[in-house]
């Protein structure tokens, strides 16, 4: 889903929005009450940030539990992927802020805790980093062709909400940035690129 709504943006710019969103990811449909206990947070504030959400079509109501008179919540699965439009301006920038932060401090987490892995999962997860030339059209199909790749999985995940899984399956977090450099850093049209390899 790619967003340039400026007033669709900033409803998804907030840490305990997007906080909402990852833990429905997670644990399936939850009340208010329920993601209120798992984030530490009130649920009035859950329950007001759920509906902003949900305004906006980034949740959507799930079916009853058993308590019918809880409203419960779900990531809608036809929708795993949210998409910053390159001219969403300012508030689009905040949004990328934001979650760039989130990713950060997730990668550097992970980093500290790598070597108590199991031996099934040590070098299945890390960090990858390379540096490609390649053409406008290039870089649109490397991003389609990522987002291909991932996507039945993270539709898989938001039906589920992450519960239904089989034996050694985990919850894994993916990111994916593409970050042209400045025109000053890129080689010179002459230049034949046989020295632009990253690993």
């Amino acid at each position: 889903m790619e967003i340039s709504d400026p007033k669709t943006i900033r409803a998804l710019a907030h840490p305990l929005r997007l906080d909402l969103m990852e833990l429905l990811a997670a644990i399936g449909p939850a009340t208010a009450a329920e993601c209120g206990r798992e984030l530490d947070v009130p649920q009035a504030n859950c329950s007001f940030h759920l509906r902003q959400l949900a305004k906006y079509g980034f949740v959507e109501e799930a079916e009853p539990g058993a308590d019918r008179r809880e409203r419960r919540w779900r990531v809608p699965p036809e929708q795993p992927a949210v998409r910053v439009a390159s001219g969403a301006a300012v508030v689009g920038r905040e949004l990328e802020r934001l979650v760039v932060e989130r990713e950060l401090r997730a990668v550097l987490d992970y980093g500290t805790r790598r070597g108590q892995e199991s031996p099934e999962w040590r070098g299945k997860a890390g960090v990858v980093a390379g540096l490609a030339l390649v053409s406008p059209e290039e870089a649109a199909q490397i991003e389609a062709a990522w987002l291909a790749l991932l996507g039945p999985y993270l539709a898989r995940t938001a039906a589920g909400g992450g519960s239904e899984r089989h034996s050694g399956q985990r919850l894994v977090r993916y990111f994916m940035a593409a970050t042209p450099l400045q025109a000053h850093e890129t080689m010179g049209d002459g230049d034949d690129g046989h020295d632009a390899a990253g690993s």
